[in-house]
């Protein structure tokens, strides 16, 4: 029996009440929460890492109030360089006075185009200052020799957040219709006529339309090896006839490159013909992403006007007020220096060293579990233990922030709009710079403040920030069954990442290398293909999940969960009821329905309350905890039960 999940509220429950866990984990464990959780006005859910993620915002933001009235406790320089961007972004006197000035020069760069020759000789200027353009460049790890850099071209995101938003969606009409209202308010705050400003905002609707058959869904983006498209430069550079692409990409990195990695075939393939039909449109466009993406940075009326869009999108009742703006502004563009603060004052050595205890714990039983494999042979099990054994570890906070916070440096009498502005053209051309370095393996794929954790299949390595160390996932109080039904459980994903659909095709020192034999690989397949019938049509939010989309994600929870029960088990006083329930615990959530939807579409990771349910599901030792039997709601028949790892 499958059970069926809904989003919300719930009957009379008791945490931990085994007669409501048989018939629904998630519910037992939540619904009391249920009831009585609050969705913050300014936020599109609420629940395990959203609840986590707002107390650190907090604490941070109180940290920040009192370096701004005291630069005596600001802790380092680079420190005090944020404080001014906050500083800055609470200047709402400043902010209102200069209302829609500070953009009135790049706008005109743009609206004074007058064809595509025009704008090719703007090209790398445009590139530089981070204007939208039919397409985007950056510089990444070749995926099939991660010791390099090499150059890769992008297509540009829509204005809904998916196609399948365009596609006979009466959700997509209306958001399409609440932009254009906005776009139109938006132009006419910042000097437009409303006549000129529903032109703009229609010509923009238009280009975004072209562009609509030719992007990738996310469904195609799950599968993101398939972003790996080698061309050869000299190939490339004639995909758009209308651009002097050699003299872009060669300025900008200072070298020609052998090739590109063209992450959109379709895409690059057909935009020359879309681009040729109408270059007003696409002037258009490129004046409305440039005025909605810098509202925030100009008065405060603009910034409300602007946001009226992303509060359809997810449904929040109002934006952030400035002071959060502010600090979340900050806390983006001084990552790793917050990261690093709030490790070092929030994130005790005891915690670090019991958690990559665990991990070093986790990644012996995964070995044990990979030995113990009846589908794998003894070759592919060996090139997967020497892949485990590679894996690098990252806890809590780097030791080192990277150079280019350095070159951040406020200027309290410029604009907020400019200082950004520029440190956008720093974090541009450093990305550029790169093409002529190797790839830097200490980099970290998330700064120490963030509630979350991850496994970067070029580098090999997993990340578990200082922020996501805490309870309901982490927490030295609780007993080593909660902690391994927490932490336990999202660090085996992570590991588990590196055997998902997307991670398996990489080797141990993340190069995209078929490491499998054609019939080990050929099963393995037909396990993740089980895993997308498990999860593909259930009922969420009014809507059906897409198993294609989070097959990688579902992948990663089965192998993860069963590898922290082992941990779990191997303790005597293990307590498998208190694990598979902070399991569930940390999967809570309560969102709008906008965003539900919004995630339903476009995310990788499927509904916390699936994930809480179903991989439980999949668990025997959940049966025998609970002694759930046929005909209780969580009972699944043992043949449709899914383990991969």
């Amino acid at each position: 029996m499958k059970i069926k999940q809904v989003l919300g509220g719930a009957g009379d429950t008791t945490v931990g009440a085994t007669s409501q866990i048989k018939d629904n984990l998630y519910l037992s464990v939540n619904g009391e929460w249920l009831k009585t959780a609050v969705i913050p006005n300014d936020k599109p859910r609420t629940g395990g890492f959203s609840d986590l993620d707002l107390d650190v915002e907090k604490q941070l933001m109180s940290d920040f109030s009192e370096f701004s009235n005291d630069e005596t406790k600001v802790p380092n320089e680079l420190m005090k360089e944020a404080v001014k961007l906050y500083s800055l972004g609470m200047n709402t006197n400043k902010l209102d006075e200069d209302g829609a000035k500070p953009i009135q020069d790049d706008l005109e760069l743009i609206k004074s185009l007058k064809n595509y020759n025009d704008l090719d000789s703007k090209l790398q200027e445009f590139v530089l200052k981070g204007y939208s353009l039919p397409f985007s460049i950056d510089i990444d790890a070749d995926m099939k020799d991660t010791s390099k850099n090499v150059v890769y071209f992008y297509a540009p995101s829509l204005i809904l957040p998916d196609k399948t938003y365009y596609d006979n969606n009466p959700s997509g009409v209306e958001l399409l219709n609440v932009y254009k209202k906005t776009a139109i308010s938006t132009l006419e705050k910042v000097g437009f006529s409303e006549s000129e400003a529903r032109k703009v905002s229609d010509k923009a609707i238009e280009f975004d339309a072209k562009l609509v058959p030719l992007v990738k869904s996310s469904e195609e983006w799950a599968d993101y090896t398939k972003a790996y498209n080698p061309v050869s430069y000299n190939d490339f550079i004639k995909k758009i006839d209308l651009f002097d692409l050699n003299t872009l990409i060669s300025s900008l990195i200072n070298d020609t490159p052998d090739k590109v990695i063209v992450t959109e075939p379709r895409y690059f393939d057909g935009i020359n013909k879309a681009l040729n039909e109408n270059f007003e449109n696409l002037k258009a466009w490129m004046v409305l992403k440039k005025v909605l993406s810098s509202s925030s940075l100009l008065s405060e009326d603009i910034r409300q006007t602007a946001g009226q869009y992303n509060l359809a999108l997810s449904g929040s009742k109002e934006l952030s007020n400035r002071t959060k703006a502010a600090y979340n502004r900050t806390s983006n563009i001084f990552s790793e220096v917050l990261g690093k603060y709030y490790g070092e004052k929030y994130f005790g050595q005891d915690a670090k060293q019991d958690v990559i205890k665990m991990i070093q714990k986790m990644i012996t039983i995964y070995k044990n579990r990979i030995k113990k494999n009846t589908w794998l042979g003894e070759e592919t099990k060996q090139k997967a233990i020497v892949k485990l054994e590679k894996i690098a570890i990252k806890v809590g906070y780097p030791d080192k922030v990277d150079e280019i916070y350095k070159k951040f440096k406020i200027d309290t009498n410029q604009s907020l709009y400019a200082n950004m502005m520029k440190i956008s053209q720093i974090v541009r051309q450093h990305n550029f710079d790169k093409f002529k370095k190797p790839v830097d393996r200490t980099e970290w794929g998330m700064p120490g403040h963030t509630v979350n954790a991850c496994y970067d299949p070029s580098r090999n390595d997993i990340t578990f920030p200082a922020a996501i160390l805490q309870a309901p996932f982490y927490s030295l109080n609780q007993t080593a069954s909660q902690n391994y039904g927490g932490i336990g459980a999202v660090i085996a994903h992570e590991i588990s990442h590196a055997f998902d659909n997307n991670g398996a095709k990489f080797d141990e020192l993340g190069n995209l290398n078929n490491w499998w034999t054609k019939q080990d690989y050929a099963q393995f397949e037909k396990l993740t293909q089980a895993m997308i019938k498990e999860f593909d049509g259930v009922e969420f939010a009014g809507k059906k999940i897409n198993g294609t989309l989070v097959v990688s994600e579902n992948v990663a929870d089965v192998g993860g969960l069963s590898c922290a029960l082992e941990a779990t088990k191997t303790h005597e006083d293990a307590d498998l009821k208190g694990f598979f329930i902070n399991w569930a615990r940390v999967w809570r959530i309560k969102s709008t329905q906008q965003f539900a939807e919004l995630l339903l579409s476009t995310d990788v990771h499927a509904p916390g309350p699936m994930r809480a349910n179903i991989h439980a599901q999949n668990m025997d030792d959940f049966y025998e905890a609970f002694d759930i039997k046929p005909g209780d709601g969580m009972w699944l028949e043992k043949e449709q039960r899914v383990s991969i790892w």
